[in-house]
Order: structure tokens, then C-alpha cells, then sequence
């Protein structure tokens, strides 16, 4: 079967799909990533992508909602609002509106007979309704979907008509890759494990050194929020850290740090290296809330310190700290002590030890390759 692929522009929507892309492969099947933007990336994990918004950047599309509706993004930026993405749903409908044309073309031409679609994004719906086939959404995080998508074909409206698109898709999934034990109520859909992708890379060598008897500590504020929200929390995580006795990792990918002067002798900073490998040697990782860190350290079984500023990292932060395996602050809190009970705390490291292990017992994703099959049928 051949399976088309619609993301978020953002490189955490985009990444949660490769494991069952992977899977989908090696079964045998066809599949197409349909993207834009930060979310282009995905080619480097050697799937074939088509990019339906040539020249686009998350920071581009949102400056354009920013200047046209700003009454949308100020919601971005209350945590009640990002609890419940419902709240968050008709931002996403403008992101997806910029998509649909560049999305619904090449489905026409290449005719999937299946779509999955990242969380909050509209254009798979719109695939699957013009097409007549099933639609599967890939979750990526905590945040619960109930009633979104049906929100979201509500903002869609008129792109809906202007395309000559009818209503929603006959044949709706959803995965859930959050553990039921983090989780109020009932997975959304069918429960598939959390596979980190966090990109690939030739590991240096210090990844596997001695850590000179000193707990390690990874420091990632995530590929979005170090562009759109400065350096502050980095900066006040970094002096922090000059007064603990760790070894502290600044993973910040391509973001400049120039401005945070000279580092203090314990803290490191390495651009990018996949973060999965980083987190297996650390101790304890300090973050934004992005999904993908968050579950990313719930598979390398670690405490973490998570420091919400906005999209669906409030919820993350809740569901970390509501499990007790880590905890959940605003950037002003972060101080020594908090960092020292964050990688000495024996209750943290323990709960987040029994994640680990719930998580490893879930379904693969290459075990929803036949229930896929089974749904196209």
C-alpha cells in the first residue's frame, strides 16, 4: 500500500513518524513524507519527502499569524491554553491553511491509500476526505486531541469549500505513545511505544569517556523555543550550574550561544548530537517540555527538571511532575538545590526507572503495520 505522511512544520511533529515510517518500509510498503519548513529534515532519516511550502520556516508562518491574527497566538502563550489544544486549534488551522494547496496536490497525484498525520495538522483530514481513504493521527506527547481535530475542520471551513472538499474522513485513528500511568483516563486510539528518532550523527568521542566520577547532566531547550523565546532560561541554567559538582551538557543544535560570554570549567557545549545517545549517559536532563525531549528521557529512564514556556510543554511538565519522576518549575525557580535534588532525589530516578520499564513493554510500531494494512482493507 502506499502511505502518505503529512507533518507540522516543526522538526518534534515530524520526527515521532520515522519509527513507523521504518516499520512501514520494511514491510514492504510505499511512503511519502509531505512537509515544509523545520520538519524537512526528516530526509536526512532516508525517507522521500516533498516540501508543499517552498521557502517556509516555523518562525516565518507564525510572524505571518502573529502580524494578521494576533489575537491566535496570544493563546500560545497562556498555559491554560496549551493544557487543552483545543485552545491551540485555530492557530494550527492557519499553519494549515499555508499547507493544504502544496499537500493536497501531490496526494492527487500520487494517490495514497492511507495518510497519517502529525498532531495539529488539518491538511491530513483534508487529504483524507477529498481521497476517500483512512486517516491515522501520529500522537507525539501528552497533550490530549479529544475534539481538536473536529475543531480544526471547523476553522478549515473555507478551505474546505475553496478546494471542493466535503466533510471529515470516513475512517479516523489515532496512536498514543503516552504510558497509561501518565495518562488521565483511556489512551487516544491504539497504544504504540515511544521509539525515539532524535537524528543520527557520528558520536564524539568524549560521548563515551569517564565523567571523572561526576554526574552528567543535559541541558536542551529543543530546535523552536531557543529561536522564538531568546536564551534566558539557558542563561540562568548555565550559572546555576557553575555551583553544582556535575558535569553539565549544553545539547543546543545550531543555536548561538556567543552571547552567554565564557562557560564556567563543568559545562559543555555541543551543538547537536542526537539527543537519545546523550540522555543514555546522563543522570538527569533539564528541558524545555518539547514532547519529543520529554519521552526521549522517559526512555533513557532519567529524572528531569522541565522549564514550560509555551505549546503543549505545560502539559508535558505536568505529566512528569504529576508521575513523580521529576520536576516541573518556572526558569526564575531553578537554583542549586533544585539541581541537586534533581540528580540526587532516589524517588525521582526510581519513578522514572518504572517509566522506562512500562514504556519498553508497550506495542512496537512495527507492530501497528498490520492493523494499518488491515484498516485499508
Amino acid at each position: 500500500m502506499r502511505v502518505l505522511f503529512v507533518s507540522a512544520l516543526g522538526t518534534g511533529h515530524v520526527f515521532p513518524v520515522v519509527p513507523l515510517a521504518w516499520a512501514l518500509r520494511s514491510a514492504g510498503h510505499e511512503l511519502l513524507v509531505a512537509a515544509a519548513g523545520d520538519a524537512l529534515v526528516v530526509e536526512k532519516a532516508g525517507l522521500p519527502v516533498v516540501d508543499v511550502l517552498p521557502g517556509a520556516t516555523v518562525s516565518g508562518v507564525f510572524e505571518w499569524i502573529e502580524e494578521h491574527h494576533s489575537e491566535l497566538t496570544t493563546r500560545l502563550r497562556n498555559d491554560e491554553a496549551t493544557r487543552d489544544l483545543r485552545r491551540a486549534a485555530p492557530v494550527f488551522a492557519k499553519v494549515a491553511e499555508h499547507m493544504a494547496d502544496g499537500v493536497l496536490d501531490i496526494a492527487d497525484r500520487w494517490r495514497p491509500d492511507l495518510v497519517v498525520h502529525s498532531q495539529l495538522q488539518g491538511a491530513g483530514w483534508l487529504v483524507a476526505s477529498r481521497l476517500g481513504v483512512p486517516v491515522v493521527q501520529q500522537g507525539f506527547g501528552f497533550a490530549r486531541t479529544d475534539g481538536v481535530n473536529e475543531l480544526m475542520r471547523e476553522h478549515l471551513a473555507v478551505t474546505y469549500d475553496r478546494l471542493g472538499v466535503g466533510g471529515p474522513p470516513d475512517c479516523v485513528r489515532k496512536i498514543d505513545v503516552a504510558p497509561r500511568s501518565m495518562i488521565d483516563g483511556e489512551p487516544e486510539g491504539w497504544s504504540a511505544r515511544y521509539v525515539p528518532y532524535n537524528g543520527g550523527g557520528v558520536l564524539p568521542r568524549w560521548l563515551s569517556e569517564s565523567r571523572q566520577n561526576r554526574p552528567r547532566v543535559a541541558v536542551t531547550f529543543g530546535t523552536v523555543a531557543p529561536t522564538m523565546n531568546g536564551l534566558g532560561a539557558l542563561r540562568r541554567v548555565v550559572d546555576v550550574a557553575a555551583g553544582v559538582d556535575a558535569e553539565f551538557v549544553l545539547a543546543v543544535g545550531e543555536a548561538d550561544i556567543g552571547v552567554l560570554d565564557d562557560l564556567p570549567p563543568n559545562v559543555r557545549s555541543v551543538g547537536w548530537v542526537p539527543l537519545d545517545q546523550l540522555l543514555a549517559t546522563c543522570a538527569a536532563v533539564i528541558h524545555h517540555g518539547g514532547a519529543g525531549t520529554t519521552l526521549t528521557a522517559l526512555d533513557a529512564g532519567i529524572p528531569q527538571l522541565v522549564l514550560p514556556d509555551g505549546a503543549d510543554r505545560y502539559a508535558n511538565a505536568d505529566a512528569v511532575h504529576d508521575r513523580g519522576l521529576g520536576i516541573s518549575a518556572t526558569v526564575d525557580e531553578v537554583d542549586a538545590p533544585l539541581v541537586i535534588r534533581l540528580i540526587k532525589d532516589e524517588t525521582l530516578s526510581e519513578a522514572a526507572s518504572d517509566v522506562r520499564a512500562e514504556m519498553r513493554a508497550m506495542p512496537t510500531p512495527a507492530s501497528l503495520v498490520p492493523r494499518l494494512v488491515e484498516l485499508v482493507r
